[in-house]
């Protein structure tokens, strides 16, 4: 195991999950000081949830942050096969241990809300309307768009640091464009980790929904799949340099 590539990627992932999950519960949790703060809040903030350890994490592990990046790149040939596991294990475990410390700094707003659907979207994803084919193709298209601009960035020669607010710039867009959908998981650790952590967590009555819980992880291991192999289609023709 490459322990750089480790501690980054669970350092970053649970930094993205503090700050991320951390402004669902911030402005929906009853008695929170920001309640009512609404969708452009979260989006903006989840976008500089991920901006701020890509910064950070970058140099070390590339700051993948999320399975379907991480898939993607090994499809590309962008990292080897052999640093998967090494990736996933890091961004599955930090995403668990973010979602518990938010638990731990919310549990009072969370003790206020009794609402079983809130005080789980402070954890993990949930579609507006239920729909597997449709909830599935958002997670797709939404990561898709997520992974491609990121294989995009390289077009433009960037100086270090500009690819991260590109990022940002991307994370935002998906958000206030898709978002509504299936609340833009668009990254398997970042529903899967903070899910089970809410099952294992002594709420007192608590639906982790389990029958929705593979969309989050498959559509946007798919989304990335087919964004690497559109790059390298794009790198055959010469869009792509």
């Amino acid at each position: 195991m490459d322990m750089k590539i480790f501690v980054a990627e669970l350092l970053g992932t649970f930094m993205l999950i503090l700050l991320g999950n951390g402004v669902v519960a911030n402005v929906n949790l009853n008695k929170s000081g920001m309640k009512g703060g609404g969708s452009v809040q979260i989006t903006f903030a989840w976008g500089l949830a991920v901006l701020l350890p890509a910064f950070i994490f970058g140099p070390a592990s590339g700051a993948h942050l999320n399975p379907a990046l991480t898939i993607a790149f090994a499809v590309s040939g962008d990292i080897g096969w052999n640093l998967v596991p090494t990736y996933l294990l890091g961004e599955m475990l930090g995403a668990f241990l973010g979602a518990v410390l938010v638990y731990l700094l919310f549990k009072d707003q969370f003790d206020a809300t009794d609402d079983v659907a809130t005080q789980r979207g402070a954890f993990s994803t949930a579609p507006s309307v239920k729909h597997t084919g449709r909830n599935l193709l958002s997670e797709i298209v939404g990561t898709f768009v997520l992974v491609f601009a990121i294989y995009g960035s390289g077009n433009v020669g960037a100086a270090a640091g500009v690819s991260q607010l590109l990022v940002f710039g991307v994370i935002v867009s998906i958000g206030m464009s898709l978002g509504g959908l299936t609340g833009y998981a668009i990254n398997p650790a970042r529903d899967l980790g903070p899910r089970i952590a809410y099952a294992i967590l002594p709420f007192e009555n608590k639906d982790p929904d389990w029958g929705y819980a593979w969309i989050p992880v498959v559509g946007p291991i798919i989304g990335g799949i087919i964004a690497a192999l559109l790059k390298g289609a794009m790198l055959n023709i010469g869009i792509f340099g």
